[in-house]
């Protein structure tokens, strides 16, 4: 029989033969707004922090996915329909349960976020991690251009589940650089600076787009991964 790289699919006696020579991937999304085109849960098990972990694990035989924990801190999307948010204290708080939960059964812990929100709290979560003794990385994906239901997450959408993207409904939103929008999202939300939610341009994605931005993550370097605590993380997507 095939082993599944999923943990849930296991009985727990093979999960405590396989727990000393795998990695446990944890994908970290939200529920939250992605303009009036993608489904609130792109960010989690859908569209992108699963099949990120999901590729990782073609890559090699040791990595167990987890569950996606589908909350997170996304107060930025407050004010548009359906964004359910539990913050920045709860989602450190969540993550550091989590890692010191499964690290009583596995060596190593990775997480993937896929929500740019989560980056502070899972900062703070795997410093603490660490600082216990514990194996853990986190990673997450950046984006160049079009940041939040643009053109790249509307490609990998279309590359993994188009039956759920409604291009028909794809329209731009503010497509001023990141940076330049920063202060007034940490200020005042996504709407005061985009009524639709969206900040880029998602019409010219494409699923091919998609399939390269999730081939050439560099979530991939992950796999030469070798026992050593990380304490770096990567900025916010």
């Amino acid at each position: 029989m095939i082993e599944s790289a999923y943990l849930t699919d296991l009985p727990w006696p093979q999960v405590e033969g396989r727990a000393a020579r795998v990695i446990l991937v944890i994908p970290v999304g939200a529920t939250e707004q992605h303009g009036p085109h993608l489904p609130l849960s792109t960010d989690t098990d859908t569209d992108i922090a699963l099949p990120l972990c999901e590729r990782l694990a073609a890559t090699r035989s040791d990595v167990l996915i987890a569950p996606a924990v589908a909350y997170g801190s996304s107060g930025e999307h407050t004010g548009l329909a359906g964004t359910l948010s539990i913050g920045q204290d709860a989602t450190e708080l969540l993550l550091v349960e989590l890692g010191r939960s499964a690290c009583d059964t596995f060596a190593r812990l990775l997480f993937v976020l896929a929500h740019g929100g989560n980056a502070i709290p899972a900062a703070r979560a795997v410093q603490r991690l660490c600082g216990e003794g514990r194996e853990v990385r986190v990673y997450a994906p950046h984006w160049d251009e079009h940041p939040h239901a643009g053109r790249p997450e509307t490609s990998m959408a279309l590359a993994v589940r188009p039956e759920r993207v409604r291009m028909e409904c794809a329209e731009p939103g503010d497509e001023r650089d990141l940076t330049d929008v920063l202060a007034e999202l940490r200020t005042d939300a996504v709407r005061a600076v985009s009524a639709n939610g969206v900040l880029g341009d998602p019409r010219g994605a494409n699923a091919a787009e998609g399939t390269r931005c999730l081939t050439r993550s560099p979530l991939n370097s992950h796999a030469s991964w070798t026992i050593g605590c990380h304490r770096s993380v990567p900025s916010p997507a």
